[in-house]
């Protein structure tokens, strides 16, 4: 019989929360290396960065978003547009800072003009999917979940297994019905559908797992689910399982590390064999994980995500 969770990180009280900041980079050593150079205003090297990416549309929309949060992206992208003031490129760069300016806690202004940015992006790059992935940001904090489905049918028309939008999809789903376990709930076959969509070797392969996991988060905050896994009972039923094997199944024979956002995953799966129980498989996730922990889906519980992570990563390796 497998071994129950681990107790993971206690709730902590107000204001005792960990400064880890984690890295919207994942490991992208070009990125991390120009995003250096571009918050000090020197955006030469991010304009050939997403020259150089072209229409690899997932890790174009990883590498525009992780800059567009950094501080003064918006000055730096007008700085360039001055420059090149047809660039879709540095069109598409401002809105995604308007964008990332407007969801910024107690930000309250700026979502017409990220929106109305967003749109210009999209038709000076009608190809692009970025843009549409900033307004579909857009309406999950300030308009409906027709409206955000809208945008996301928008960015499948033009990359179909886009990882970020499936995603997101799957966490505004997640949040419909919050206050019920249902094992029939729609995200459940967003996800599976989503998965059987996409060629074998997509990381959407690993969906079923992210929405089950956002479904515990859902359920967790409405107070349907108990903070610990193992007591909530939300790991341990028959389709949590398939579902897990599944997934691990996918890693283990395909084994995706040249996606953009492959850690996101890999985190996912982790938290899902800690939660299931299983160490053993968790352990060959964390060794590949390394350092790159993701928030999610660690904070789901309602604890600080980075020690909760620590937490899980000890009680698989069984390192102290």
């Amino acid at each position: 019989m497998s071994p129950p969770p681990p107790p993971l990180g206690r709730s902590r009280r107000k204001g005792s929360r960990s400064d880890h900041a984690f890295d919207a980079a994942l490991g992208d050593s070009e990125l991390i290396d120009v995003r250096g150079q571009f918050t000090q205003g020197r955006w030469a090297r991010a304009r050939s960065l997403l020259v150089s990416t072209g229409t690899d549309w997932d890790r174009r929309g990883h590498r525009v978003l992780a800059l567009a949060a950094t501080p003064s992206a918006a000055d730096w992208a007008r700085d360039w547009l001055l420059a090149e003031p047809d660039s879709p490129d540095a069109t598409t760069l401002l809105a995604c800072a308007t964008v990332a300016r407007a969801l910024r806690p107690k930000a309250g202004a700026g979502e017409g003009e990220a929106r109305e940015a967003c749109l210009g992006a999209a038709r000076l790059d009608p190809a692009d999917p970025t843009p549409w992935l900033g307004l579909m940001m857009l309406d999950r904090a300030y308009g409906t979940r027709e409206e955000a489905a809208r945008q996301f049918e928008a960015v499948r028309s033009r990359h179909p297994e886009h990882h970020q939008a499936h995603h997101l999809m799957t966490v505004l789903l997640a949040e419909t019905h919050p206050e019920g376990g249902d094992p029939l709930h729609e995200v459940y076959d967003f996800a599976a559908w989503a998965a059987e969509q996409a060629p074998a070797d997509s990381p959407l392969a690993v969906l079923p797992v992210v929405a089950h996991a956002e479904r515990y988060r859902v359920l967790v905050t409405t107070g349907s689910a108990s903070d610990d896994p193992a007591g909530s009972g939300h790991w341990a039923g028959r389709r949590a399982r398939q579902v897990m094997k599944a997934a691990f199944d996918w890693w283990l024979e395909w084994e995706r590390e040249d996606h953009p956002r492959h850690h996101i995953d890999l985190n996912f799966l982790a938290h899902a064999k800690i939660c299931e129980g299983r160490p053993a498989e968790a352990a060959a996730l964390f060794h590949r994980i390394g350092p790159h922990a993701t928030a999610a889906p660690w904070s789901y519980s309602g604890r600080d995500p980075y020690p909760e992570f620590l937490a899980a990563r000890s009680y698989a390796l069984g390192t102290p």
